[in-house]
């Protein structure tokens, strides 16, 4: 079986295992379901970035802050309906990664990772001190998509929940097509060789600003989903831990495998909150997990499936 068959089918088992889940839980497990789906779509857009085109970014946060100021602001002040304000905040997230992208994709190494979180923590620093967007105490009363047609009340964990999960499976479907594309392949090259890649004639600059705009707009809806899950945001949203999660998350799942993320993203919303209840030293214990599938998983969870699987066909 090749290397994407497994990540389909890696893929498909987690779909199916959340439905499942979905199915059974009650209240507090449908939550926790919105969350996972919510995280998942996140770590595939930076996967795209880091995993397939090699740009390690630490301000990721920033299109997924924008994704629900955008949404709560288009809602709450101009009074759009959702239908409109949800799709209008996700280009707007999408718009201001091709904006920044034009400055920062020239860039490499330490010196994109370092002006990535500049430009992350300068969009943390206005939501702080925005009054108009509530400030450190964040914005409430953000308006919930009406999907009554369809029998769904976003407000209810288990319709919400529904909906993240189909929109993270339309997600990695539609990133799937992306990286399977010629296009997908131009930025692996870039990954693996960029200087040969330019050599070939290969217009870099323009692959990797493309790359980045699309990230940034698939942040930027999984910030939309957040807002619509808590019709609520904050700065914490925009602050570059969130980035720092989303690339542990990453890292966790393996890179360059976008159904790696999502299963990352699952086992770190799950073990954040069942460590947090069990011991006030979560977060030491997070960083020994860490650290341990670093040490034994170098290439992260879906790394490990691959090797095992090769092993069983040696």
């Amino acid at each position: 079986m090749s290397r994407t068959a497994r990540q389909h089918l890696t893929a498909g088992a987690l779909l199916a295992a959340a439905l499942v889940a979905w199915r059974f839980s009650g209240y507090a497990g449908e939550d926790r379901l919105g969350e996972i789906a919510v995280s998942a779509i996140f770590a595939m857009s930076l996967d795209l970035l880091v995993g397939y085109a090699g740009m390690v970014s630490l301000g990721h946060a920033l299109f997924f802050g924008l994704g629900g100021y955008a949404l709560a602001s288009l809602t709450r002040f101009l009074h759009w309906p959702p239908s409109l304000a949800l799709p209008a905040a996700v280009a707007i997230a999408g718009a201001s990664a091709l904006l920044i992208g034009t400055l920062v994709v020239r860039l490499s190494g330490v010196f994109f990772i370092m002006i990535t979180l500049a430009f992350g923590q300068m969009g943390w620093a206005y939501a702080v001190r925005a009054q108009a967007f509530g400030g450190i105490g964040g914005l409430s009363g953000v308006a919930v998509l009406d999907l009554s047609r369809l029998g769904l009340d976003l407000a209810n964990p288990a319709d919400f929940a529904l909906v993240a999960i189909v929109t993270a499976a339309l997600v990695y479907l539609l990133l799937a097509l992306v990286t399977a594309s010629p296009f997908g392949r131009m930025l692996v090259a870039l990954h693996q060789n960029e200087q040969r890649a330019r050599a070939l004639g290969l217009a870099a600059g323009r692959y990797k600003l493309a790359a980045f705009a699309l990230a940034g707009a698939v942040a930027g809806l999984a910030g939309t989903l957040q807002a619509e899950r808590t019709a609520f945001v904050s700065p914490d949203l925009l602050v570059w831990t969130t980035s720092g999660e989303v690339l542990i998350m990453v890292i966790l799942g393996g890179l360059g495998s976008l159904a790696g993320p999502a299963a990352g993203a699952a086992l770190w919303v799950v073990l954040r909150h069942y460590l947090s209840a069990l011991t006030a030293y979560w977060m030491l214990a997070m960083g020994l997990f860490f650290v341990a599938v670093v040490v034994f998983a170098g290439d992260g969870l879906m790394g490990l499936v691959q090797r095992r699987a090769a092993a069983e066909d040696a």
